[in-house]
């Protein structure tokens, strides 16, 4: 078995704090990075997540139905045939599980889910990723899609969702470190795209943080000197709005947090 190698702050000499945290050597921190794209955002505000729309959070924990559009993402078919969720559970409490896929049968989750802030293509089959579109969701499921959409990964080889959005766990306390954006689009007509960092504490509403003014073809990256906190339950999303009801634009946003757990649970 393989032994970790030692940092060398261990040795009198000093290392990134990031670099040390990311390698899980200071107690109590995690690190986690978020990012998204939503490829079509016109004049009515989305969140950044492949699945497009607002998005809409579940309101009591819930047992997820995983499916796909497609019938070759099953235990031995060529798409994928594993994905992992990661999300937390009725206390905000961080949860993951692996779940294998029947194509268009939904496959119940065995964990119950109020937030879902991710999820992965763990095997495949030939075609090396999910050959339909993979979803977490709830209600009735026609045709591998579920009346409820909370998490997708698009059949694009990505192999995860692309969800610029993440809750803060229980008995924690999250400080962004850095936020991301960029956009494009293919019109020639003069529009402004504003991307918007908003925020809702437990018990309270979404509420702006950061906004961004972007033209076409723009990338801004905000590296933040002094961290913004977030406390525990927080949701955190990006999301973006076209000026122009003509023009839509392709959207990626992403953000770094590091989040310490808070010192009176020690």
């Amino acid at each position: 078995m393989a032994r970790e190698v030692s940092s060398i702050s261990r040795v009198g000499t000093s290392e990134p704090f990031e670099l040390q945290v990311a390698r899980g050597q200071v107690a109590y921190h995690e690190s986690v990075y978020k990012f998204g794209n939503n490829a079509v955002v016109g004049n009515s505000t989305e969140t950044i997540w492949q699945q497009g729309g607002l998005y809409s959070y579940l309101s009591a924990a819930s047992v997820l139905k995983v499916s796909s559009s497609s019938a070759n993402d099953t235990s031995a078919g060529t798409g994928a045939r594993t994905v992992e969720l990661f999300g937390l559970d009725s206390d905000y409490n961080e949860i993951n599980e692996v779940v294998t896929l029947n194509g268009q049968t939904a496959v119940n989750s065995t964990q119950s889910y109020l937030r879902i802030n991710r999820m992965i293509v763990r095997s495949a089959g030939s075609g090396g990723s999910n050959a339909g579109i993979i979803y977490a969701g709830t209600g009735t499921v026609t045709a591998g899609v579920p009346a409820n959409i909370y998490a997708t990964i698009n059949g694009d080889g990505t192999n995860q969702t692309l969800m610029a959005l993440w809750t803060v766990p229980a008995g924690y306390t999250a400080y962004l470190m850095q936020y991301d954006v960029s956009n494009g689009t293919t019109s020639n007509t003069p529009a402004v795209c504003k991307m918007t960092l908003v925020a809702r504490p437990f018990g309270e509403v979404f509420q702006s943080k950061d906004v961004k003014s972007l033209t076409t073809g723009m990338h801004i990256e905000n590296t933040l000197v002094v961290p913004v906190k977030f406390a525990e339950k927080t949701d955190i999303e990006v999301r973006a709005v076209s000026s122009s009801a003509s023009v839509t634009f392709d959207i990626s946003a992403a953000f770094e947090i590091i989040y310490i757990k808070n010192g009176d649970t020690l």
